[in-house]
């Protein structure tokens, strides 16, 4: 699966937090550890492409939204 090196971390937490959502119930949700989803929005380690399709769905926007302003 490819990865991508680096994804904004602010905007992958606010995309979670205008969800509504805490990092432990949207982890839950994806299916990975709070931790792991703790350091993609620290931008430690890479983010698989799939996983930016899941967040994108859980939060209701669109996966370019990630990557433009």
């Amino acid at each position: 699966m490819r990865e991508l090196q680096s994804v904004p971390p602010i905007k992958l937490s606010a995309a979670r937090k205008n969800a509504g959502l805490t990092q432990m119930e949207a982890a839950e949700k994806l299916g990975i550890s709070y931790q792991t989803l703790s350091q993609y929005e620290n931008n430690v380690g890479s983010v698989r492409i799939d996983m930016l399709k899941k967040m994108s769905e859980l939060y209701g926007i669109p996966v370019e939204f990630i990557f433009f302003k």
